[in-house]
Formats: C-alpha cells, sequence, structure tokens
C-alpha cells in the first residue's frame, strides 16, 4: 500500500512546491512509482512539470468533490514513473463548497483510498494556506513533510502549523506523522543561514532531514521550462540535493517498514 506525504506550510515562498515537484521527480528516477496532487488553486506544481493550468479542465477540484476517480484524472509526465494530479483556479472554490458537507475534512482521504495500492507514494502539493484544502490533505496524509527557509523568519508561524498537525490528529486522523523538517535555499555564505540551520536543529533535533536544499540558480529556472530539476540540469547542485533528499527520505521508511 502506497504511503501519502502532505508537503505543507502556511507561510508562502518557502520551497513547498519546489519541494514536491523535485522529490517527487527524484523518487521516480529511483524507481519508484509516484503520484502527485497538486492542492494549491496556483497550480505551480502542475505548471512546473509542464502543463498549462489554463487548459486543465479536470484535476484536483474534481477528485476532492468525488466527480471524478482519481486514477482516470492522473496525467503522465515526462518525468520518470510520476504521474500529476493538476491543479486550476477552480479549485478555491472547494473551500466555500465543502463547508455543509458531512466529514468535509475526509473528502480527499476517501478519494485516494482507491488509488493508494496503484502507487509506492503519494506526494501532496499545499496551498500556503491551513484553509480546508489543507486540512484535507493532512487528513489524508500519513506523514508531512515541513519545509522551513534559511532565512529571518524561518520559524513564524511554525507553532501554529504544529498546533494544526496536532489538532488534525486528535481529530481526524491519529495516524499523521511528522516525516520530517526540511531546510530550504540555504547559502552557506550567509551567517543567518547557518543561524537558522544551527537554531532549528537544536530546537527540534531528529525531526530534521540531514539533507539541507541549497540556494540554486538552476533549481529556480526548472519550472519555468515546465521540467523538474533532474530533467533539466541532473548535474546541479539542486539536482544532487533532493537526490540526496530522496534516498534519505527512502532510507528512513525502509527502516520504518522493517521495524513495522
Amino acid at each position: 500500500m502506497g504511503k501519502i506525504i502532505a508537503i505543507a506550510n502556511q507561510k508562502g515562498g518557502v520551497g513547498k512546491t519546489t519541494t514536491a515537484v523535485n522529490l517527487a521527480a527524484s523518487l521516480g528516477v529511483l524507481e519508484k512509482k509516484v503520484l502527485l496532487i497538486d492542492a494549491d488553486p496556483q497550480a505551480n506544481s502542475t505548471s512546473a512539470l509542464g502543463f498549462d493550468p489554463d487548459n486543465i479542465t479536470t484535476g484536483t477540484y474534481q477528485v476532492i468533490e468525488h466527480e471524478a476517480k482519481a486514477d482516470a484524472l492522473a496525467l503522465k509526465t515526462p518525468s520518470p514513473n510520476l504521474d500529476l494530479i493538476p491543479s486550476q483556479i477552480d479549485l478555491v472554490a472547494v473551500e466555500i463548497e465543502l463547508v455543509d458537507k458531512d466529514r468535509r475534512e475526509h473528502m480527499l482521504r476517501l478519494a485516494l483510498e482507491e488509488v493508494k495500492d496503484q502507487y509506492d507514494y503519494i506526494l501532496i502539493d499545499c496551498a500556503p494556506s491551513l484553509g480546508l484544502i489543507t486540512l484535507n490533505a493532512l487528513t489524508a496524509a500519513d506523514s508531512v513533510i515541513i519545509p522551513i527557509q534559511c532565512e529571518y523568519f524561518a520559524l513564524e508561524g511554525l507553532g501554529k502549523l504544529l498546533n494544526t498537525i496536532k489538532s488534525v490528529q486528535n481529530l481526524h486522523n491519529p495516524k499523521l506523522d511528522i516525516e520530517g523538517l526540511l531546510l530550504t535555499m540555504y547559502d552557506s555564505r550567509l551567517r543567518l543561514s547557518n543561524q537558522v540551520v544551527e537554531e532549528v536543529k537544536t530546537h527540534f533535533s531528529k525531526m530534521v532531514f540531514n539533507t539541507i536544499i541549497q540556494r540554486n540558480v538552476r533549481l529556480s529556472e526548472a519550472p519555468s521550462y515546465g521540467e523538474s530539476i533532474i530533467m533539466y540540469d541532473a548535474s546541479s547542485n539542486g539536482a544532487e540535493n533532493y537526490l540526496n533528499l530522496a534516498r534519505e527520505f527512502l532510507e528512513k521508511n525502509e527502516k520504518l517498514e522493517e521495524t513495522a
């Protein structure tokens, strides 16, 4: 049975979509079958993998609303072993339309039950908010990866997100685990970046991934070409960082499977 991982942080610009797209692509290159779900109305994961959101007519909206089955909407991407359920601006309406529904936080979880066995990993790129779509993602997920930018306000809002995760665990999904905190946009030349790394590791120790995602021009360029960093420039530092993250992620999960 596949594992579902939400990539969440209500702060914008911390590397959620970059992580979702490139971790998914890296896992695919490492021969894991992966589904990426774009759960952000801005549809950045969708465009980052070469699809024009303006041309998307079905996707995450229809999955959450149970208007179509997830496997019928999954698109093959140019990246090996990676499928995508795309997003577009209509997804904004879900926040309003689900308000009156029973068990509204469980709509995505129920929709993914039918495809969970078809993939090794399902990654959900969450919107930069703690709204109903993100709650659906956290309720559906087995674990959550939290990207943290190596800048001054790095820990701002993290307490609120951790409280939301605790609330989801108590009310909707007691099995939800924190997969790890991922430090992103690291620049070794900056004292501030090193201070943030030290502070996060001091406060959260074993919860932090050993792999750190460095600032990398090629990583910033890749989405404009509609490609993951693996497809765009496999020799770049960005590609190396995300492949290392994928390997660390797999090693951790394989150990968990052995002890289960």
